[in-house]
């Protein structure tokens, strides 16, 4: 294949020889490249995120907002991106699925770093949700989260944006797992998951899991 500045750059010849699937099915190939679009964007996601949360560390509400509304681009592309899987059968996947052996996306580290920067798993360094509770109370709003974001709504319109922002962020994350579990539901039911996981009992437990969970319980006391 003759090798071209666009290919070189953006290291295609690499990235075309990463598919390689273990079985003649052809839904197999689907899987990987669905998976690693996924890598790829969780990757990217953090890249904005982290950026986000040193941004408003750095005081910079203004910065943050344009980061963070970057960001929900990316999680728009992941959370279409189950689309590629939505036709897979649970017989297409039986044929490949051995092949995954102890396989499992929980072993993601991107996808692990992604959820202690939204601090739905604990982590050594603040959190995105950490910083911008640190910047509110910079901004004189301080007290226990739901207080904090209760005075936001009913008196800083300057920082109503970076909650709703915070939100369009959380909302995604769930539209992301509810397509998880529908296509797991979908192409294997209530099995046992791969690598040992537990699956769809898993994946249902996380659906309850809502990052930022005092932007959605401030809606009932407004």
């Amino acid at each position: 294949m003759k090798t071209t500045p666009y290919s070189e750059y953006a290291r295609l010849d690499v990235l075309h020889d990463l598919q390689r699937p273990r079985t003649g099915e052809s839904a197999e190939l689907s899987f990987i490249v669905t998976t690693q679009v996924m890598e790829l964007l969780f990757g990217l996601l953090a890249h904005e995120w982290e950026q986000a949360r040193t941004v408003l560390a750095e005081d910079d509400l203004d910065g943050a907002l344009d980061v963070l509304r970057r960001g929900l681009h990316v999680q728009d592309v992941l959370v279409s991106s189950w689309d590629l899987l939505a036709t897979m059968t649970p017989v297409e996947y039986a044929r490949f699925r051995d092949e995954l052996g102890a396989a499992s996306g929980m072993q993601s580290s991107v996808f692990h770093r992604l959820e202690r920067l939204l601090g739905t798993a604990k982590g050594t360094e603040p959190s995105l949700y950490d910083e911008a509770l640190a910047l509110l109370a910079r901004r004189g709003v301080e007290g226990e989260p739901l207080k904090a974001w209760r005075v936001v709504y009913e008196s800083r319109p300057d920082l109503v944006r970076l909650a709703e922002l915070l939100l369009d962020v959380a909302d995604r994350s769930n539209r992301w797992r509810q397509r998880h579990y529908t296509a797991v539901r979908r192409a294997m039911g209530a099995k046992p998951g791969t690598g040992g996981s537990a699956g769809l009992a898993w994946l249902k437990a996380a659906l309850d899991r809502d990052a930022f969970p005092e932007l959605w319980a401030v809606r009932g006391e407004l």
